[in-house]
């Protein structure tokens, strides 16, 4: 007895549903895979650092949006909502699709217990195939820790590590400065007060 087979969507009915859904989910592959809430935590470095950015990008030819911007990985066909997305210059977007942004620069995401393995490993090996991303960041929340893995001319990507309230986070694609203890304003740490 064999096993009927699975059906794949094509990328044309998964953005049909997705418009139509009440939750987001991202696709590759043929499969749709439905996103968690994320924790209190993780919203507030979220939003923290999106609001830091935006002040700061004012007057550039950057702009950032948050996980309501779809994008699309064209060479590999995931769709994907990152945490945080910079676009610096005219956004492109996915010709079959207006809403998934082709051509990041930067893209970060904040870790979470169950997408931290993912988000550092199959994801990021996803996001380098984008050519226009030069910057891809991963945010703890459950520490003040950002990593910032940065593409070289040679097209490997640089690693540098932010640690403490005291260090200050600095993008190299773009003219942003954030201390982490601004970042981390309002985040509770296990076992530790919430921070200033």
């Amino acid at each position: 007895m064999s096993a009927l087979p699975k059906y794949r969507l094509t990328a044309s009915e998964y953005l049909t549903i997705e418009r139509a859904a009440a939750y987001k989910s991202e696709f590759y592959q043929g499969e749709m895979f439905a996103m968690a809430g994320a924790s209190k935590e993780h919203n507030r470095v979220k939003e923290n650092l999106i609001g830091l950015m935006f002040s700061q990008l004012l007057g550039t030819p950057c702009s950032s949006t948050s996980s309501d911007q779809r994008v699309l990985i064209e060479e590999t066909g995931l769709y994907t909502y990152p945490d945080i997305v910079v676009t610096c210059g005219p956004g492109e977007y996915d010709p079959d699709d207006e809403d998934s942004l082709t051509n990041p620069t930067a893209i970060i995401e904040v870790l979470s217990p169950s997408t931290e393995g993912y988000d550092r490993g199959a994801k990021f090996r996803q996001y380098t195939r984008i050519r226009s991303l030069k910057e891809y960041l991963v945010v703890a929340q459950a520490e003040a820790a950002i990593e910032r893995y940065a593409r070289q001319a040679d097209g490997t990507w640089n690693i540098t590590s932010f640690v403490g309230l005291e260090a200050e986070l600095a993008f190299e694609s773009m003219p942003v400065r954030i201390p982490l203890g601004s970042i981390y304003r309002g985040v509770e740490f296990a076992g530790a007060a919430v921070v200033g």
